[in-house]
């Protein structure tokens, strides 16, 4: 596994993860899942607040706020 995007701030499956959950890494087909079922990952879908921003203000929040993922190189260009 070399890189996961950050996608939990917004809400993706990352952010449904909770401590103890089965998480499996497959590197032949190049998926991560979660061993839960869908009525659970709906649950808690659908219970799911955004954390807070680690940065409120200043650089680090217009950073945040401007860059992309990192999947897409954290860049702030267009």
């Amino acid at each position: 596994m070399g890189h996961i995007t950050p996608e939990a701030q917004d809400g993706g499956p990352l952010a449904l993860v909770r401590d103890g959950d089965q998480i499996v890494l497959d590197g032949v087909h190049n998926t991560i899942d979660v061993k839960l079922a869908k009525r659970e990952l709906a649950a808690r879908r659908k219970a799911w607040q955004a954390p807070p921003l680690k940065a409120t203000s200043g650089t680090l929040y217009k950073y945040i706020k401007s860059v992309k993922s990192a999947s897409e190189g954290c860049v702030t260009d267009e």
